[in-house]
């Protein structure tokens, strides 16, 4: 079963990803034919447990998948909807007909959230929302009571942004919006479980796009010829090429280890190391890559754009690597010098300072 859902994946993601639709991702369009598709294989309900009518798959196969859209830079908002599926189900609500993305991405972001009469209003705006002008929105919103996870449809005040791979970041502002759906106040995710989900699902995206930079680059070192060999050929090229796959190395084991330990139990310092990391090695990747490629690299037609401004963009998301390193800097200070190598060694890791999402 683990092979057919990531041998679905692949094929259904290679067959989606066709120019045409990477070009009107390229315009932050959103693919509702595409969407279907996924669908109808069932992949969209890839984390959704079978008693909520899923596949149920597990934390290495969802990672698998991430890893695999990343790749082919799949211009759908599947990993959002993995997000929002997560933080419905926590909170006791039924699983969605429609799409759905998350909020807030930003560290610091919050909606007021008023209950009257039984109903819950919200207001506040929130920053970069993945596809917030296409889908209705899941967020974390504060209240006295503790976190309170809402459905919200999209309002009618958004201005429309795009990151720097034209992915749809938008603003949006609800000012006593009315509430779709909503947990109970206090049960779910809290911010910060959320915020650490997200800073997760960028981090195997990342790698996931990281693979086929690195490939694209070889591949193109050994086809391309100067002054009569491959550029593969010349001791420098093949010194940075061992600097990128090391690079890469190094990010695919550090998301490993933060997709292992999510799968045992709270992974907080794992995944903070993953997302910094990742977001540390995204400028060399990408700067030896393009190096290397030359002025093949920048043109539209060629694909390596489409993963290279997806890892700078991604690295900004959910945490960037500084905001991540202050938080494991400020842990390693809080333990002291003897308490480091234990705490580092322990199966299960309990940071003794709190991220502040």
């Amino acid at each position: 079963m683990d092979n057919l859902l990531l041998n679905t994946a692949t094929r259904v993601f290679s067959d989606i990803c066709t120019p045409a639709l990477k070009e009107a991702g390229e315009e932050g369009h959103f693919s509702t034919e595409a969407w279907a598709l996924l669908v109808e294989t069932g992949l969209v309900l890839a984390n959704t447990s079978e008693d909520r009518g899923g596949v149920g798959a597990s934390a290495y196969e969802m990672a698998e998948i991430l890893r695999i859209a990343g790749s082919q830079a799949l211009p759908l908002p599947l990993p959002e909807v993995f997000l929002a599926e997560t933080a419905l189900s926590a909170a006791g609500l039924p699983p969605a007909e429609t799409p759905l993305t998350v909020a807030p991405a930003i560290s610091g972001e919050r909606l007021e959230a008023v209950c009257h009469n039984g109903a819950w209003t919200v207001r506040g705006t929130l920053h970069m929302v993945p596809w917030g002008r296409h889908l209705d929105i899941v967020t974390i919103a504060a209240t006295c009571d503790g976190p309170l996870t809402v459905v919200l449809r999209r309002p009618a005040e958004i201005k429309a942004g795009m990151n720097l791979a034209n992915e749809p970041r938008d603003r949006v502002t609800f000012m006593g919006a009315e509430v779709l759906a909503a947990g109970e106040p206090g049960k779910g995710l809290s911010a910060t479980q959320l915020y650490l989900a997200g800073a997760l699902a960028r981090s195997v995206q990342t790698v996931g796009a990281m693979e086929r930079i690195r490939d694209l680059t070889v591949e193109y070192a050994q086809a391309r010829q100067q002054f009569g060999r491959p550029l593969a050929k010349f001791q420098a090229v093949q010194q940075q090429i061992a600097v990128l796959a090391s690079q890469v190395a190094a990010c695919q084991a550090a998301v490993d280890g933060a997709v292992e330990a999510s799968a045992a139990g709270p992974a907080t310092f794992e995944i903070a190391a993953a997302k910094a990391v990742t977001g540390e090695a995204t400028g060399t990747v990408a700067a030896i890559a393009h190096q290397i490629h030359g002025a093949m690299g920048f043109t539209h037609e060629y694909p390596l754009h489409l993963n290279t401004r997806r890892i700078w963009s991604w690295r900004e998301e959910f945490g960037t690597e500084a905001e991540w390193q202050r938080w494991i800097g400020r842990n390693m200070k809080a333990l002291g010098g003897a308490g480091i190598w234990p705490f580092l060694s322990a199966k299960a890791k309990n940071p003794p300072v709190e991220i502040d999402a």
